[in-house]
Formats: C-alpha cells, structure tokens, sequence
C-alpha cells in the first residue's frame, strides 16, 4: 500500500497513480501521455463556480496536543473551521440512532471482501449511548461448535449526500484481530458513472483491529480498480484507546485526508472509464455528492479471521463522538487533470536498479528507504544484514504467504521494456518461498507474477525475465514473500538484482 518520510512526530507514507510523463535516461517502447481537458461534468447538486481561496497542501506541519477524551458539545459550541459553514451534523446526543439521518444495512455474510460478519440493521449492533454512536460486533457459537459473526453498517445514502466538503467524525476505533473498522463515504447514485469501482469511494479513516497505531486514508476509482493511499502513524497512543478527529476535504480536483487537523495526504490522480471505453470527463468520478458510511467488519481479504485473543467486548466496539459535514460557500469546478512527472531511478553502473544489492550496508529495516523488514497477519520474525546477505529468522509465519516479507520499494518499471529478475537463496532447512516485481500504488498488480522457489541447503542463482506490458510505474516493488507456506525454517538471501535487458 505508499512511500514516505520520517518526521519527528510520525511516519507518513504516501501513494498515487496518475496520468504520467516518464524522466529516464533510456526507454524501452512508447507510450502516449494525456491529460484530458476538463468539461463541466453533470451535477446532482447546485455548486457555484467562483474560485475558492488558494488550498493548504503543505502535509508535514506539527500536531498540537491533542485531547482524546470523549466530548458533549452543544451545537453552538461547535468550532466550525475557517472559510467553511457547518451543513449537517451528528453529535449522537439522543437516546437512539436518529433514522432521520441514518440508514441501517442490511448483507450477508461474504458479501464483500470474503468478510465474516452478517451486517444485522437493529440496535443490537448499531445504537447511541452516553453521546456516543457504538458500533458492537458480536460472536456466536452454537450447540455443535459452528461460529459465526454479526455488526453494524449505517450511512447518510439520500438523506444527507453532499457534493464537495469536510467530512469529519471523531472516533475511538475497535482492537483485536480481524477487525477493520471504516468511515468512508460513497456516491449517492452508484451508479451514476458505473458500478465500484467506476462509481468512486472515499476512506477518510481505516484502522487494522491489531494495528491500532496506523491510520489509511484511501480513494478507489477506476476501471480497472485503481487506488491512493497516504497513512498516519502515531508516534505514541493509539486509534483504540484515544479519540482522534478524522477528516477529508472532498473539493473539485483534489482530496486532502487529515488526522486531528494535520494534513498527511493528498491526490489529485485519478479517472473513470469502463474497460476499454474512453475515460470520463476530469474529475470524475468525484465530482458528485457523497454519503458517509461507519462500519465494523469482522474478518476479511485484508484484516485476516479473528482468533482467540480477539474480544467482542466493549473493546471491540467503534465509538463515534460525533460526525460534522461543512461546506465553503463556493467551489470552482473548472478544473483540469494533472500531469505528474514519473521519477524513475536511475541504475548503477552494472545496470542494477536494487539499491544495496549485495547487503554490504547494515541499514535500517524498518524505514521506507530501500530494504523493508515487515511482519503482517500474525507473522513473527526478524531480519539481519550480515556478511553480505540478509538473515530472514521466523518465528511464527502467520496466517498469508506474505505475513514474512521482505521489499524494495522505488523499481522504474517501463512500459515495453524486458526486465531481469535475479537473486542467490538458501534455506536452514528445505522450504518453499515466493518472489516477485509489484506494484503497491496501482492495485498490487504483479509485473513479475508470484513465482515459488524451491529452497535447498545449498546456494542457488534463481533467474527470471518478464515483459513489462503495464502502464510506467516509478514505484515498482520487489518481494521476497516467506510467510504461510508450510516452513519457518530461516532464509539466506544475496546479489539480488532487477535490471533491464534488450
């Protein structure tokens, strides 16, 4: 999923795709760049087109103490912020959820994202107390052992979609494994521009049940899917235990996400098309009103299955203090799309695009510069630089293939190009591990396909060659994927090389 800075006070990471001009010193094929004129697209609600004031797109300001108790603010105490007026809110000040507002849904289970829970529209799972929205799922086991799950879904959809605007709720989020909580927002008609994800869909705020210190702000749009990411991680606290302020600007031609009123993302890189058929006009498919959705799903493609330590106790609720929707009085919607300039990196002088290929520099795992050590879904295990290869020791290899992985962010993927793709491995034991050449910021496609190599006790040159038949990516991605596949014996790797050949 983006890539990044380390500031003083968090990590940001961030993504795009957009319509692109390639710097580099050589290519391979060629490829047309476009950026379409923007027409006035159709509108479903009345904006006017006056200019609005020039917007903030500086993302690495200083946070201000933050208070993460909960509030019971009085509408006339709302501080609306500047050069906006407040249009709708929720302060959850009631005794039940307002069905003037809100709309409970209704799905079964599976219905997306090959999720667990049963979405159930009573006040079992979805209810105001105390001030507050609670969002509760619940576990069920029946006499002959067979678990099942159900929560709460409700949005706005036709009762409050709004086109342009802050969208803002202040929200203490769910732990535990499997869940993936979300304020997010969809078009009121979805089909307007075509079914998900031609349609659009904003996440103003996700946040992983056991990664409850990183936050993901997101926009899906396409066809074929396409996605941006920017997240937020604290520095200390977390999103369970503390209430943080969520935001996105939703304005024509830009989307801007905010955590407690710190900007860490933004994107103006997007389109809507069917498969094959001209894109729409820019900047669909945001340019149309939008509703807010709050949900908590349980299990699923992203957050894995719950396990024994997940609680469905009040530590599994989302709490909502409040949801605020505001508007300037103008927005200009004469707007065109913008042409980004890919940064592709240049190799070395063997032709290697792999920055310290040969492990000779003991460097920081953890960052987003160059080598990356990451643990996912259940996955335990470590990595060392030393003597020229990197140690890859596992204790638990979770629940995914890629639950143990190492990358390298940053690969200048060129559209027509041949590319190389060679590595040296061993294994302590006999095993199976997985590489390949992705694309985190355009859907996870593989440019390389998931490819298993088996592992001896011996040394081994793996070499592969794969076209590049995708539209350019500056932020290609190599994969060493140890996870799920049978072994936690550790892994030996060396020489790892990606480079172009005629």
């Amino acid at each position: 999923m983006r890539k990044s800075g380390l500031f003083s006070k968090k990590r940001i990471v961030a993504m795009s795709l957009a319509a692109m001009m390639i710097l580099s010193a050589s290519g391979c094929g060629k490829t047309e760049d476009s950026a379409e004129t923007a027409t006035e697209a159709a509108t479903q609600a009345e904006t006017t087109e006056e200019a609005d004031a020039a917007s903030d797109t500086e993302a690495e300001t200083e946070a201000e103490d933050v208070d993460t108790s909960a509030t019971d603010v009085a509408e006339e105490d709302i501080e609306v912020p500047e050069s906006f007026h407040l249009v709708w809110h929720d302060e959850f000040n009631g005794t039940e959820l307002n069905e003037d507002d809100w709309n409970r849904e209704e799905h079964q289970v599976g219905w997306v994202n090959n999720e667990l829970q049963e979405y159930i529209p009573t006040d079992e799972y979805s209810y105001v107390k105390a001030g507050e929205l609670v969002i509760q799922p619940k576990k069920f086991v029946d006499d002959d052992g067979n678990v099942s799950y159900a929560s709460g879904r409700v949005n706005t959809q036709n009762k409050h979609d709004v086109k342009y605007g802050r969208f803002e709720a202040r929200i203490k989020f769910p732990q535990g494994k499997g869940y993936l909580p979300a304020f997010w927002m969809m078009p009121q008609d979805e089909d307007y521009y075509g079914q998900w994800p031609k349609c659009g869909e904003i996440d103003i705020a996700e946040v992983l049940g056991d990664s409850t210190n990183t936050n993901y702000g997101t926009c899906h749009y396409g066809e074929p899917h396409n996605q941006n990411q920017g997240t937020y991680t604290l520095a200390s606290g977390d999103f369970a235990n503390e209430y943080h302020v969520f935001a996105v600007d939703y304005e024509p031609g830009v989307i801007k996400w905010y955590v407690d009123g710190e900007q860490y993302y933004e994107t103006s890189d997007w389109f809507s098309k069917w498969t094959g058929g001209n894109e729409k006009p820019y900047p669909a498919p945001f340019d149309q009103p939008f509703h807010v959705i709050l949900n908590v799903a349980v299990g699923g493609d992203w957050p894995g299955d719950p396990d024994e330590t997940t609680p469905f106790d009040e530590k599994g609720a989302m709490y909502v203090d409040y949801v605020r929707i505001y508007q300037k009085e103008s927005y200009d919607e004469n707007v065109e799309k913008p042409v980004k300039v890919l940064e592709m990196r240049d190799a070395d002088e063997t032709g290697n695009f792999v920055h310290n290929s040969d492990f000779s520099e003991a460097e920081d795992l953890t960052d987003d510069v160059d080598w990356k050590f990451l643990n996912l879904n259940g996955g335990k295990g470590s990595a060392e630089i030393k003597d020229n290869e990197i140690i890859i020791t596992t204790e638990d290899f979770g629940t995914e293939e890629y639950s143990i992985q190492l990358v390298q962010p940053e690969m200048p993927m060129e559209q027509g190009c041949k590319y190389k793709y060679s590595f040296e491995a061993y294994a302590e034991e006999d095993r199976q591990m997985k590489a390949a050449v992705t694309a985190p910021t355009a859907n996870w496609i593989r440019y390389f396909d998931d490819t298993a190599v088996d592992l001896t006790t011996e040394w081994q040159t793996f070499e592969f060659e794969f076209d590049m038949k995708e539209e350019s990516d500056d932020k290609g991605r190599v994969e060493f994927n140890m996870g799920n596949q049978g072994s936690a014996a550790t892994i030996h790797i060396r020489n790892v090389r990606l480079e172009k050949i005629d």
